[in-house]
């Protein structure tokens, strides 16, 4: 099993959250929420700043912590094809300047500001419905329950 620990920004503003659309290597695409791997050695506070600015071209500030999912991901959807452990951290984000662009030598192909309404109609990681629920409903735990995957969201 390979372990992925990784860092999420839910970036809200205006009844619209910051999506970036993910392109990999190996083709397709999905919608999902600026973050990613957090470096050995970084702490994820660090890790989602870095990551916005790195996959968006925004400056943002950490607003809060919103919570941690744990999630198994099978192997026969994974993509190096053995089971993988994705631990996110989500952490409620401003943006305080900078401009929108796509990543320059990454998967992000673009990011949009996208109206909450519209979200249900994209293909998307499930990470997306998890920070959502999280910035939604603030529980004190910091936990929601899984979001079945399937149809328009994907792991």
């Amino acid at each position: 099993m390979s372990v992925r620990l990784a860092a999420y920004a839910v970036c809200v503003e205006d009844g619209r959250v910051l999506l970036a659309r993910h392109v990999p290597p190996e083709g397709g695409s999905n919608w999902t929420l600026p973050g990613g791997r957090v470096e050995h050695g970084e702490d994820p506070f660090d890790a989602v700043i870095r990551e916005v600015a790195e996959e968006t071209g925004y400056a943002a500030v950490v607003g809060r912590l919103l919570g941690v999912d744990s999630r198994v991901i099978p192997a026969a959807l994974a993509r190096a094809g053995v089971e993988h452990r994705n631990v996110g951290v989500f952490y409620r984000v401003r943006i305080t300047g900078g401009r929108l662009r796509p990543e320059p030598s990454g998967e992000i192909a673009e990011s949009v500001w996208t109206l909450f309404s519209d979200v249900a109609g994209l293909r998307r990681s499930s990470l997306v419905d998890i920070g959502l629920a999280l910035a939604q409903a603030l529980p004190a735990t910091g936990h929601v329950a899984p979001v079945p995957v399937g149809g328009l969201i994907q792991y």
